[in-house]
Protein backbone atom coordinates (compact mmCIF):
# COMPACT_ATOMS: atom_id res chain seq x y z
CA UNK A 1 0.00 0.00 0.00
CA UNK A 2 1.82 3.02 -1.24
CA UNK A 3 0.54 6.54 -1.43
CA UNK A 4 2.08 9.77 -2.60
CA UNK A 5 5.55 10.60 -1.33
CA UNK A 6 6.93 13.97 -0.51
CA UNK A 7 8.86 14.71 -1.61
CA UNK A 8 10.11 16.87 -0.20
CA UNK A 9 10.41 17.63 -0.95
CA UNK A 10 10.81 17.21 -0.74
CA UNK A 11 9.40 17.42 -0.49
CA UNK A 12 8.60 16.76 -1.25
CA UNK A 13 4.89 15.06 -3.05
CA UNK A 14 1.59 16.57 -2.21
CA UNK A 15 1.68 18.75 0.83
CA UNK A 16 -0.23 20.45 3.59
CA UNK A 17 -1.75 23.77 2.69
CA UNK A 18 1.31 25.92 2.33
CA UNK A 19 1.35 29.35 3.88
CA UNK A 20 1.32 32.20 1.40
CA UNK A 21 4.35 34.46 1.47
CA UNK A 22 3.92 38.13 0.64
CA UNK A 23 7.53 38.38 -0.56
CA UNK A 24 7.89 36.70 -3.94
CA UNK A 25 11.65 37.17 -4.25
CA UNK A 26 12.36 33.45 -3.76
CA UNK A 27 9.75 32.58 -6.40
CA UNK A 28 11.43 35.00 -8.81
CA UNK A 29 14.94 33.79 -7.88
CA UNK A 30 13.90 30.23 -8.74
CA UNK A 31 12.75 31.39 -12.17
CA UNK A 32 9.04 31.65 -11.47
CA UNK A 33 6.70 28.81 -12.32
CA UNK A 34 8.80 27.74 -15.33
CA UNK A 35 11.92 27.54 -13.17
CA UNK A 36 10.13 25.60 -10.46
CA UNK A 37 8.76 23.19 -13.07
CA UNK A 38 12.30 22.63 -14.34
CA UNK A 39 13.53 21.95 -10.80
CA UNK A 40 10.72 19.47 -10.12
CA UNK A 41 11.30 17.70 -13.45
CA UNK A 42 15.01 17.25 -12.68
CA UNK A 43 14.33 16.33 -9.07
CA UNK A 44 11.95 13.56 -10.09
CA UNK A 45 14.60 11.99 -12.33
CA UNK A 46 16.85 11.73 -9.28
CA UNK A 47 14.06 10.35 -7.07
CA UNK A 48 13.20 7.61 -9.56
CA UNK A 49 16.84 6.47 -9.66
CA UNK A 50 17.51 6.75 -5.93
CA UNK A 51 17.57 3.26 -4.33
CA UNK A 52 16.63 4.77 -0.94
CA UNK A 53 13.26 6.10 -2.13
CA UNK A 54 12.43 5.03 -5.69
CA UNK A 55 10.01 2.27 -4.61
CA UNK A 56 7.80 4.91 -2.98
CA UNK A 57 6.89 6.15 -6.47
CA UNK A 58 5.88 2.79 -7.97
CA UNK A 59 2.12 3.12 -7.68
CA UNK A 60 1.53 6.81 -8.25
CA UNK A 61 1.02 9.12 -11.20
CA UNK A 62 4.34 10.91 -11.60
CA UNK A 63 2.76 13.61 -13.78
CA UNK A 64 0.12 14.37 -11.13
CA UNK A 65 2.75 14.40 -8.40
CA UNK A 66 4.98 16.76 -10.34
CA UNK A 67 2.06 19.10 -10.96
CA UNK A 68 1.19 19.16 -7.26
CA UNK A 69 4.81 19.82 -6.32
CA UNK A 70 5.07 22.73 -8.72
CA UNK A 71 1.92 24.33 -7.31
CA UNK A 72 3.03 23.72 -3.73
CA UNK A 73 6.51 25.17 -4.25
CA UNK A 74 5.09 28.06 -6.25
CA UNK A 75 2.85 29.05 -3.34
CA UNK A 76 5.49 28.31 -0.71
CA UNK A 77 7.96 30.66 -2.40
CA UNK A 78 5.53 33.56 -2.76
CA UNK A 79 4.27 32.86 -6.25
CA UNK A 80 0.70 33.30 -7.47
CA UNK A 81 -0.28 29.62 -7.20
CA UNK A 82 -2.79 28.32 -4.66
CA UNK A 83 -2.15 24.80 -3.40
CA UNK A 84 -5.39 22.97 -2.58
CA UNK A 85 -3.98 19.48 -2.06
CA UNK A 86 -4.17 17.34 1.05
CA UNK A 87 -2.38 17.87 4.32
CA UNK A 88 1.08 16.34 4.15
CA UNK A 89 0.61 14.26 7.30
CA UNK A 90 -2.50 12.65 5.80
CA UNK A 91 -0.86 11.98 2.44
CA UNK A 92 2.11 10.27 4.06
CA UNK A 93 0.18 8.36 6.72
CA UNK A 94 1.22 4.72 6.84
CA UNK A 95 4.27 5.20 4.63
CA UNK A 96 6.67 4.87 7.58
CA UNK A 97 9.14 7.33 6.16
CA UNK A 98 12.44 7.71 7.96
CA UNK A 99 14.90 10.54 8.42
CA UNK A 100 17.04 8.79 5.79
CA UNK A 101 14.12 8.94 3.32
CA UNK A 102 13.62 12.65 3.97
CA UNK A 103 17.37 13.24 3.62
CA UNK A 104 17.38 11.37 0.29
CA UNK A 105 14.58 13.58 -1.02
CA UNK A 106 16.42 16.69 0.10
CA UNK A 107 19.69 15.56 -1.47
CA UNK A 108 17.90 14.81 -4.75
CA UNK A 109 16.36 18.28 -4.71
CA UNK A 110 19.78 19.83 -4.12
CA UNK A 111 21.29 17.81 -6.98
CA UNK A 112 18.52 18.98 -9.29
CA UNK A 113 19.04 22.61 -8.32
CA UNK A 114 22.82 22.27 -8.73
CA UNK A 115 22.31 20.72 -12.16
CA UNK A 116 20.29 23.66 -13.43
CA UNK A 117 22.44 26.32 -11.79
CA UNK A 118 20.35 27.56 -8.85
CA UNK A 119 22.72 29.52 -6.59
CA UNK A 120 23.55 27.93 -3.24
CA UNK A 121 22.00 30.78 -1.22
CA UNK A 122 18.73 30.45 -3.15
CA UNK A 123 18.76 26.69 -2.60
CA UNK A 124 19.13 27.24 1.13
CA UNK A 125 16.19 29.65 1.18
CA UNK A 126 13.96 27.04 -0.46
CA UNK A 127 15.21 24.25 1.82
CA UNK A 128 14.53 26.42 4.87
CA UNK A 129 10.90 26.79 3.80
CA UNK A 130 10.56 23.05 3.16
CA UNK A 131 12.31 21.90 6.36
CA UNK A 132 9.29 22.27 8.70
CA UNK A 133 7.41 19.68 6.64
CA UNK A 134 9.79 16.95 7.83
CA UNK A 135 7.83 16.73 11.09
CA UNK A 136 4.68 15.89 9.13
CA UNK A 137 6.21 13.16 6.97
CA UNK A 138 8.83 11.30 9.01
CA UNK A 139 7.16 8.73 11.23
CA UNK A 140 9.89 6.22 12.02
Amino acid sequence: MKTHLLALSIVICTFASAPAFADDSLYRDLGGKDGITKIVDHEMVYHLKNPQIKAQFDDISIDHLKGQLVIFICQLTGGPCVYTGHDMAIVHKGMHLSDADFDALTEDLQLAMDEIGIPFATQNRLLARLAPYERQTVTK
